[in-house]
């Protein structure tokens, strides 16, 4: 479980209780999925152009306990992505988006103190390394879009392996 041994800071939204789209693919492997992130501090999920991945790994990670000791960040490799994901999982969830779910690029973002969830592009996450080497500000990280493999992607890749190292508390999911 992510945060193991910590006072878990209660969520202001239980993304649990929301009833998932049973119809994804993604859905007949969710207690798989969960299980392994419990288990594993590294976690790749694979699946075909809209399986549910980007929308239903973030409510996985909360049923793993995720999303207590800092925020889940889930990065996408462009502006509009990281705006639709964040407004449709919002959406999904009964939130104002900004709120629980959340998001974040170069020249915008809708977030608050009580975002658990934040989307953000690639390059934001890797920018937030800059101010905060360890990303002490989250306990799990999504790459989504990884097969894309752009020069930020590959870059944080290589960085998030050193901070595995030094930070025994941190989740990563790669899909």
């Amino acid at each position: 479980m992510c945060g193991r041994g910590v006072n878990p800071r209660p969520h202001s939204l239980d993304m649990t209780s929301v009833t998932p789209n049973s119809q994804l693919p993604i859905e007949a492997f969710a207690d798989e999925i969960r299980q392994a992130i419990e288990r594993s501090r590294v976690v790749v999920v694979s699946g075909d152009t809209g399986s549910g991945k980007t929308t239903r790994l973030p409510r996985i990670c909360l049923e793993a306990g995720c999303g207590r000791r800092g925020r889940i960040a889930v990065t996408q490799p462009r502006r509009l992505a990281c705006v639709a994901m964040a407004t449709r999982v919002a959406e999904e969830s009964g939130c104002e988006l900004g709120d629980f779910v959340g998001f974040r690029h170069r020249f915008e973002k809708e977030v608050s103190r009580q975002t658990v969830v934040e989307f953000m592009t690639d390059g934001m996450l890797l920018a937030d390394t800059r101010s905060d080497p360890r990303l002490a500000a989250y306990d799990t990280i999504i790459i989504d879009e990884a097969h894309e493999r752009s020069l930020n992607i590959d870059f944080l890749l290589g960085v998030l392996k050193r901070i595995l190292k030094r930070r025994k508390d941190l989740r990563v999911i790669i899909s």
